[in-house]
């Protein structure tokens, strides 16, 4: 049996469980999230928490799947998820205009980045961009949209880089002495 699916997941204050078929609606302050639940697997709500129960073994990879997937939803709408990201190289930086990011990064126009629904962007001084909000998996995404606009180089390791990201640094081209 799945370990990770056996784990309840413990309801706090405030969030309100929809249980349909083949998804699960969880309601709580940060907003409210749709989640669809794989074929096989269904949710029970006992003592203020949920309980992933399978159908049987043929169900066994879907099992702890999906009771991550509602565990996520759960902290999403109580507590958010947040991902920070920096912006390294001279003349680097961002601003926010209304739904939308503006991000300098030295190419010969600025990029235009439309903020999607349900994610906040924070930009503090300029090169450090805080991502939030209480899809993981919307978050996550945004995140990466936004350091594939230009990768950190291995030689110069400016672009946009996850906070902490530890990045190898490779040498530039070596100069050869000839014999002579």
């Amino acid at each position: 049996m799945s370990r990770i699916g056996r784990k309840p997941i413990p309801l706090p204050q405030g969030v309100k469980i929809e249980l349909d078929a083949g998804t699960v609606v969880v309601q709580g302050p940060r907003g409210r999230l749709s989640v669809p639940v794989p074929q096989g697997v269904h949710f029970e709500q006992k003592d203020g928490q949920l309980i992933a129960v399978r159908q049987s073994d043929q169900f066994k990879a879907a099992h702890g799947l999906a009771r991550a997937l509602v565990a996520n939803a759960v902290h999403g709408v109580t507590e958010g998820f947040k991902k920070e990201l920096d912006i390294v190289g001279i003349g680097y930086r961002a601003e926010l205009q209304g739904r939308s990011l503006v991000l300098n990064l030295g190419f010969s126009h600025p990029v235009v980045f439309p903020i999607p629904e349900g994610v906040q962007i924070a930009v503090e001084k300029n090169t450090h961009l805080i991502v939030s909000g209480a899809d993981k998996a919307l978050v996550g995404q945004v995140a990466a949209n936004l350091r594939a606009l230009r990768p950190p180089d291995p030689y110069k390791q400016k672009g946009i880089r996850l906070t902490g990201e530890r990045l190898k640094k490779k040498a530039g081209k070596a100069t050869l002495k000839t014999a002579g």
